[in-house]
């Protein structure tokens, strides 16, 4: 459909220029009719990026991403009753969220909640109004959720200052992290209340009185926490362990450590790519937490860099993963390639980029075996336990080719009546949404299926 609304709207400037030119020198007009058509021709001629992917989906990962989307959705519509005064709304009021939720017509919010009777309650008023409210056993998941938010903020905030350190200026506007939010674990008010907990480590400010915003700026530089995860695992300690002695000297330079590969077991180019592999597996690259502004852009320092900052930034997260529109904010500050997708698709093996729904995700492929994360923190259990909950079946359907309409498939909650909900959206931060769709460097058809020929080329 995002390509067919591109083809329509290409029609309609054409038309306009046609009408615009016809008064004009005719040699000016026959050089617009040119350009009207080789575009159109580039619009239809092009393949999806889909298809040309065919031979680099991992099945596995597909399903992993379809779990969590259910999970998240269903979470949100907990979030939205659990922020009313009440935890009871009018279900209308609920369907002013299918944007959201990308839940197309003309399937509506009430038969999602039906599907699930061990989370949500439905009833009448007196008016016939329809309202729904959380069961007991949704409100002590929500309590729950509470707990192990609070239990883990420690180690969210080391997180979130690392985050600050690897980028150039040591800050970050707050809106951009905030689409981080559920994949990182801040609580629901990061904003107003969770970021003046840790004053020892970052601080909100604004560029003016104007600015509404603001940036989250790194307050004291920690070289316990400038080691990367890759690091951390060559010198034999755990994901949560890290160097207590703030005196330790630890200055980020250059780095030789092998990244970990994964190719799904139908990938046979692996064995003609192998020399290519080794070459960049030794090559020495700089730390994500090193001051790369003296790299130059599209060198392979600047790539393998790129790279490390991706592994580093996915190691931090809840699901080992995270939409790409998201990352593609963060490009000047982190020092990242002007076209992300195309390094993330030229390193398959360590990231997997899967083309499911309307937005992009990227796994990092080391953290899953299968569809399965290899371990599981307390927060993505908690997920599971909604989604057993739920009713989610977790079935391993067969994935064909994506279509325009394959953002709408099965949600696996297991009912009779089988609603198909759109596997599309990640962040429910809806007024964010065109902002994060206009970056058309990341979100062409065209643009990504050239990224998959170069990435075959080099």
């Amino acid at each position: 459909m995002a390509t067919t609304r591109r083809v329509f709207k290409l029609a309609q400037t054409n038309n306009t220029l046609s009408k615009a030119t016809e008064h004009l020198d005719p040699h000016f007009s026959f050089y617009v009719s040119t350009w009207s058509k080789n575009q159109h021709r580039f619009m239809t001629s092009s393949k999806r990026v889909q298809d040309r992917s065919k031979n680099k989906r991992i099945h596995d990962l597909e399903i992993a991403k379809e779990k969590w989307k259910v999970a998240n959705r269903v979470i949100f519509l907990m979030e939205t009753l659990k922020n009313e005064p009440e935890m009871v709304m009018p279900v209308r009021e609920l369907e002013q969220n299918r944007k959201q939720m990308s839940l197309p017509k003309p399937h509506s919010i009430s038969d999602l909640l039906r599907k699930c009777p061990k989370l949500f309650e439905l009833y009448k008023d007196k008016n016939g109004v329809l309202w729904c409210g959380m069961t007991k056993k949704a409100e002590d998941l929500v309590e729950e959720e509470q707990r192990i938010i609070e239990e883990n903020e420690d180690k969210v905030a080391e997180y979130v200052t690392r985050f600050l350190m690897m980028s150039v200026d040591k800050r970050l506007r707050l809106d951009k992290i905030a689409h981080f939010r559920r994949d990182f674990g801040l609580p629901i008010d990061f904003r107003t209340n969770w970021v003046h907990k840790y004053p020892q480590y970052f601080k909100v400010v604004k560029r003016d009185e104007d600015d509404e915003i603001g940036f989250l700026e790194l307050v004291s530089w920690n070289p316990a926490w400038a080691i990367t995860e890759l690091e951390k695992r060559a010198m034999g300690m755990g994901v949560n362990e890290v160097h207590e002695d703030h005196s330790i000297s630890h200055n980020p330079g250059l780095l030789s450590l092998p990244f970990p590969l994964k190719f799904p077991s139908t990938y046979k180019k692996v064995y003609r790519y192998g020399g290519k592999i080794e070459h960049f597996q030794k090559r020495s690259y700089l730390s994500p937490y090193a001051d790369a502004r003296g790299l130059k852009a599209g060198s392979l320092e600047f790539d393998k860099r790129a790279v490390a900052v991706m592994h580093e930034l996915l190691s931090f997260t809840i699901e080992k993963r995270l939409v790409t529109d998201h990352l593609t904010h963060f490009r000047w500050e982190l020092v990242m390639p002007q076209k992300l997708m195309r390094l993330l698709l030229k390193h398959f093996g360590i990231f997997y980029v899967s083309e499911r729904g309307k937005r992009f995700s990227v796994f990092l492929t080391e953290a899953y075996e299968g569809s399965e994360l290899i371990e599981k923190g307390p927060l993505v259990l908690w997920k599971e336990k909604v989604l057993s909950l739920a009713g989610y079946r977790g079935k391993k359907k067969k994935i064909e080719t994506y279509s325009d309409v394959s953002d709408i498939e099965d949600d696996g909650l297991s009912e009779d009546e089988h609603i198909r909900v759109q596997l599309g959206q990640e962040d429910t931060m809806g007024s964010l949404e065109d902002t994060l769709l206009r970056d058309n460097e990341e979100m062409e058809i065209g643009e990504v299926c050239n990224a998959y020929e170069d990435a075959e080329a080099s």
